[in-house]
């Protein structure tokens, strides 16, 4: 029996020396090449360090659609659950970090119009109803967004379609370019602009009827 503890304990031993080896090689690796690594050999271990680097925003971006901490939480788990799945799916279009946040927005979306029974669309299509009505108002400039209350920004934003918070987030948030959001979102330029030319109307309509 004693030798039989002694044998398990060396296994444990080279085992967790081996675990804490991976881990520490893991931190210096881009996220790209964390990525690769972890879709190459479903290493849970790895994407451990992926959860390190981005659970904390991830949940304030779970945060800012649930307004509840617990809601967040559990958001935030399901996001990295499922993100496991959809690595393979990251083709290195547009920095891992912007690629991670629109697939936060896209779930959260997806949340927040499950009982409306509504899933978010990226297709270009989506914005052809838009159009006509979007391309004959005038266009709100970045400035008149920056100028806004950030109290009664927050109300408005809660106020807009969950598609149209979500794509402003990116833009201004998380500084993400228009060419970035062709890449996440599968749609032109044009489709990207008239998007974010929507969200901009409909923010600063929210935000002017708060009082």
């Amino acid at each position: 029996m004693t030798l039989k503890m002694s044998f398990l304990n060396k296994i444990f031993i080279v085992l967790f020396s081996a675990s804490n080896s991976l881990l520490g090689k893991s931190k210096v690796l881009s996220d790209e090449e964390l990525v690769d690594q972890i879709v190459s050999t479903n290493n849970t271990l790895l994407f451990s360090t992926l959860y390190d680097r981005y659970s904390k925003k991830v949940y304030n971006k779970c945060y800012s659609f649930a307004r509840n901490e617990d809601e967040a939480k559990d958001l935030t788990q399901d996001v990295f659950l499922k993100l496991f799945t959809k690595l393979s799916t990251f083709k290195g279009k547009a920095k891992f970090s912007t690629w991670l946040y629109s697939f936060t927005y896209n779930f959260c979306t997806n949340y927040v119009n499950r009982d409306k029974g509504r899933k978010m669309n990226d297709e270009s299509d989506s914005m052809d109803d838009h159009h006509y009505r979007l391309s004959n108002m005038e266009d709100i400039d970045d400035e008149d967004l920056f100028e806004l209350k950030a109290s009664k920004l927050e109300k408005a934003l809660d106020n807009i379609d969950p598609e149209d918070k979500a794509i402003l987030l990116l833009k201004y948030q998380d500084d993400v370019s228009v060419k970035e959001l062709q890449a996440v979102l599968k749609v032109g330029e044009s489709a990207v602009k008239m998007r974010l030319k929507r969200a901009r109307i409909r923010v600063i309509e929210e935000h002017d009827k708060i009082k």
